[in-house]
């Protein structure tokens, strides 16, 4: 690109990050050709859906402020022939590009430009910096911002920006990164939405997909939901198993996350109570057992399945297996390390003594050679490396997950409260109202195995976790 070049700098607010049912609150637009300012244009859009305090917060932008704002239908025209036939440019442009796409295709206009994104472009340009938000942008290289977070303004900071690298870069340097800034469009089989792949977002989340009759066939998570949706469904995937799924898939959907727990969890939720076809993980909570040593002085230790445990049963649990026969493989391994009897444990069904105890490597707990009591005792030592936790908390709490780079899913700082509740999982909110709800919904019945396993690496991986004691501090405090 040179400066004979017809661009468009473009700025969107909106009321979320999904732009496949959030809004267009404010268009900005600033269009240069030839190095020269040819016009700036903006208007505010009535969203025809509330405005969340949050997104308030965040633009300035109120419900009471777009009230009566023009739909976007009112000045769709508008807006293409300030955008057509430019390089549209914007920074994090997949996210302008695909909410104003999806706003053109509600008024039947199929829209499509060169797109380059200035997030891309800095992050080419200044590789030794970490940071390359419009912030660090506006600092780093003394630009002027009148009006943060509204639309005109950030496009003006935008067109500032590229007109200071056309002074200071040398032009061929430029060219170059801005070739690689241009977005690629992917290739999708004809079968899919048109405009998908604009829509996506690079973001964490869980997605769903659909096919013929709108049946689930498939659903997953992922730390960058655009490049593992467009992997999967690409038009040549890799594996059969994969060509398989992308050729009956119809309909996409997902939720961004704060981050990856809040995906892993999500994913797992879904997986739970909607049981698609093609998910791997389906039996892992349905098979999988625990072992459970008897209450009375039996000394024997049963397996009972994982999903008919209560919270009150974990502290006499021991192991998550995935099936009976590894739940029974591992006991036997316990069993002859620690010269324990298979006979008392409930593994060997024999008349008199057990066979360990004939070859020397049983202490003879079935014939009262070694007491029972202390045969149990052995037995509860040997087990406690394998002891399902308890829960570290008091009861129910909200986990907080910030966001990566200080922004939540709906595109505002922050990030989301995961509700949790003895290694269950209730639900994720964004605002006092779902975290409300959330604190009094009741607990699933039975232990979750996903859920735990999810939790507890998450645990183990952040000791400073920043929780609230949702039974004795009031929902307003937590936000």
């Amino acid at each position: 690109m040179d400066a004979a070049d017809n661009l468009v700098f473009v700025d969107l607010e909106t009321t979320g990050g999904n732009p496949a049912y959030d809004r267009i609150t404010e268009v900005g637009i600033v269009r240069v050709q030839n190095g020269v300012l040819l016009e700036e244009w903006s208007s505010l859009v009535n969203p025809e859906c509330p405005i969340s305090p949050y997104i308030e917060a965040f633009t300035g932008i109120s419900s009471e402020m777009v009230a009566d704002a023009p739909l976007f239908a009112a000045i769709a025209a508008t807006v293409l022939d300030k955008v057509r036939g430019a390089v549209f440019i914007a920074h994090n442009a997949r996210f302008d590009y695909s909410f104003l796409r999806g706003e053109f295709r509600k008024v039947g206009v199929d829209f499509v430009a060169e797109v380059m994104c200035t997030v891309k472009l800095s992050r080419r340009l200044f590789p030794g910096h970490n940071r390359h938000n419009l912030d660090a942008l506006i600092e780093r290289h003394g630009l002027a911002c009148s009006a943060r977070h509204r639309a005109l303004g950030d496009a003006r900071v935008l067109k500032e920006f590229w007109l200071k690298l056309q002074r200071e870069v040398p032009a061929q340097i430029l060219a170059a990164a801005a070739r690689r800034a241009v977005l690629a469009v992917p290739k999708l089989p004809a079968h899919l939405p048109p405009g998908l792949a604009d829509e996506l977002p690079e973001a964490p989340g869980a997605y769903r997909f659909f096919g013929e009759s709108d049946v689930l066939l498939y659903i997953g998570r992922s730390n960058s939901l655009r490049n593992t949706i467009l992997t999967q469904l690409a038009d040549q995937p890799s594996g059969a198993r994969q060509q398989m799924l992308a050729a009956q898939v119809r309909r996409v959907d997902w939720v961004q996350t704060a981050g990856e727990l809040g995906a892993m969890l999500l994913e797992s939720d879904w997986t739970r109570s909607q049981r698609p076809l093609y998910n791997r993980r389906l039996k892992s909570n349905a098979d999988a057992v625990t072992l459970r040593p008897a209450a009375d002085s039996s000394g024997r230790v049963y397996l009972q399945r994982i999903d008919t445990l209560v919270p009150g049963d974990l502290a006499h649990s021991f192991g998550v297996f995935h099936s009976d026969k590894d739940a029974r493989k591992a006991l036997n391994d316990i069993a002859r390390a620690h010269q324990l009897c298979l006979k008392v444990l409930g593994l060997e069904e024999s008349a008199g003594s057990c066979f360990a105890l004939q070859v020397g490597k049983c202490r003879g707990a079935c014939t009262g050679k070694e007491p029972l009591i202390l045969h149990t005792v052995r037995v509860q030592m040997a087990l406690s490396a394998l002891k399902i936790k308890s829960w570290p908390f008091p009861g129910r709490i909200a986990l907080r997950e910030r966001a990566v780079g200080g922004f939540a899913a709906d595109g505002t700082r922050g990030g989301e409260f995961h509700v949790l509740d003895h290694w269950m999982y209730l639900g994720s909110a964004r605002s006092e109202e779902e975290l409300a709800a959330l604190s009094t919904r009741q607990a699933y019945a039975a232990f979750d195995v996903d859920v735990y396993k999810i939790l507890l690496r998450h645990f183990s991986n952040h000791p400073n976790l920043d929780w609230h004691d949702l039974r004795a501090e009031k929902i307003a405090d937590v936000f």
